[in-house]
């Protein structure tokens, strides 16, 4: 891949140096996690470090594109952390960067059976990543000081959003308190209309694109439609918009995930969290994409420190630990048997995070999806804007995807 090569080019002399003596009793990880998960991960390695004397865990923390290609040129290089955390959707570009090892011959079935099999993450018939969380997806948050019952279809989004709105009035002819907001100009928090009017960015062969159909038109201008016809979410919102209007109280359905829910709580926020509606048109519950986020093992481990490194990953993944996770963090855990704990079962967030992982998608974890995230982008954000038709913009999106993937791989 011509990605591939330029990052090889990149690395110059620092490919022909000689990496660090490694420190059999020195374990480190690099991560993306956010502070509330960095507290968590900081507070379970001091119980392992003052359970084994003499070895020492370090926890480094990157920004998320940041972490992918100083890892990729790291680990090239023969350096980088002994594992590093991160979402899934990086393990193929891992994978073709030979800078992951596979996991299948250190960790023995008894253990793995314990996970759910959407944490067990196998690429090209190995064993690449094994997750502590499951999820990282979208849900319908909604604050229960102005909706007890959340809606289930799209036209129940739409004629509660108005009601709420009505109710709560309007100034300079903006609602006082929107029904919805969400960061609608990332087509990531675009998939679950998608998926909802029947499309998905990948054929059959999971690296085609498949981004100019009917599915995608509708969807385009369903999401056009709320904001223009239905009136019920804000003119303007990214991330930082949604997310503040929904702090301050200013909208009453959030479509956001599951890492931001632990901090609405904390808050005060009387947060429900739903199943993203059903489209009725179609009969198809909107579907996020869903992904694991977990370890996965560095190529250049010294085999006299593998046991180690295993070591370390086996605790932070134990049950003890992930229910203590789930609880801080309201993320859904992977072992089976914690699914079990009356914390879990008692726990209406998670149970209700549980089911729209259910009905969610696994990302898809190829290089190629690199390619379709970058296509869609600019088409999506031309159809909100104003600038492009749907059905112009489903054609600009599957062009720009195929030739994004052919120059990948020339």
């Amino acid at each position: 891949m011509r990605m591939i090569f330029c990052i090889g080019a990149m690395l110059g002399i620092l490919a022909g140096c000689s990496p660090p003596k490694s420190d059999e009793n020195r374990v480190v990880i690099w991560h993306q996690m956010r502070p509330d998960e960095q507290n968590v991960l900081q507070r379970q390695l001091k119980r392992y470090m003052e359970s084994k004397p003499g070895v020492t865990v370090v926890d480094l923390y990157k920004e998320t594109e940041t972490l992918r290609s100083a890892y990729i040129v790291a680990s090239i290089a023969g350096q980088g952390p002994d594992l590093v955390h991160g979402p899934s959707d990086p393990i193929g570009i891992y994978e073709a960067t030979r800078t992951i090892q596979p996991l299948e011959n250190h960790l023995n079935s008894d253990f793995l059976t314990d996970f759910d099999s959407s944490a067990i993450l196998w690429y090209r018939g190995h064993l690449y990543q094994i997750a502590d969380k499951i999820g990282n997806h979208l849900a319908l948050l909604y604050n229960k000081k102005f909706l007890q019952r959340p809606p289930t279809t799209e036209k129940e989004l739409i004629e509660v959003s108005k009601i709420i709105q009505d109710r709560h009035g309007y100034t300079a002819g903006r609602p006082n308190v929107y029904g919805l907001s969400w960061n609608y100009i990332e087509p990531f928090f675009f998939i679950p209309f998608y998926t909802g009017f029947g499309g998905w960015v990948l054929g059959p062969d999971g690296v085609t694109p498949t981004l100019d159909n009917p599915s995608m038109v509708r969807a385009l201008g369903f999401i056009r439609e709320l904001r223009d016809k239905h009136k019920i979410v804000p003119n303007e919102a990214d991330y930082e918009i949604a997310d503040a209007l929904f702090k301050d109280e200013k909208t009453a359905m959030l479509i956001n995930g599951d890492w931001s829910w632990a901090g609405y709580l904390q808050g005060g926020i009387d947060l429900g969290v739903a199943p993203l509606p059903m489209i009725t048109e179609t009969g198809k519950w909107c579907a996020p994409m869903t992904s694991p986020k977990g370890y996965s093992l560095n190529v250049n481990i010294d085999e006299k420190k593998i046991p180690l490194v295993l070591d370390v990953l086996r605790f932070l993944l134990s049950r003890e630990n992930q229910l203590e996770t789930a609880r801080e963090l309201t993320t859904a855990p992977t072992r089976k048997s914690v699914y079990r704990e009356p914390e879990i079962v008692q726990n209406e967030i998670l149970k209700n995070s549980l089911l729209q992982i259910r009905r969610g998608r696994s990302m898809p974890v190829v290089p190629e999806m690199r390619a379709v995230w970058d296509a869609m982008r600019p088409g999506y954000q031309a159809v909100m804007g104003g600038a492009l038709t749907a059905e112009e913009a489903a054609k600009q999106m599957q062009r720009l995807a195929v030739r994004k993937i052919r120059e990948m791989n020339e």
